[in-house]
């Protein structure tokens, strides 16, 4: 969705956006930019497809622009959740 808004906003001809995730576990040693080092962590891979005449340029500014959207954000910060009985 922040892909497309970006690009609307830019009049770029982008026609259509389709993103497949894949979750999976890794071991934290495998991951080498990663801060934790013992145990499981869970893996997103991303791939992004972009339908439309664009430039490799917009291509790689609207990469950039998903790796910015609120979702992403979230789900690479540290997440605190409190759950409790309402």
């Amino acid at each position: 969705m922040t892909i497309a808004l970006y690009a609307r906003r830019k009049q770029w001809p982008l026609e259509d956006v389709t993103v497949r995730l894949q979750h999976s576990k890794i071991h934290a040693a495998d991951c080498a930019e990663c801060e934790t080092r013992e145990g499981l962590l869970d893996q997103i891979e991303t791939d992004i497809a972009l339908r439309g005449a664009l430039t490799a340029e917009q291509r790689a500014r609207l990469l950039e622009i998903a790796e910015k959207c609120p979702v992403h954000r979230t789900l690479t910060s540290e997440i605190s959740i409190k759950t409790r009985l309402a």
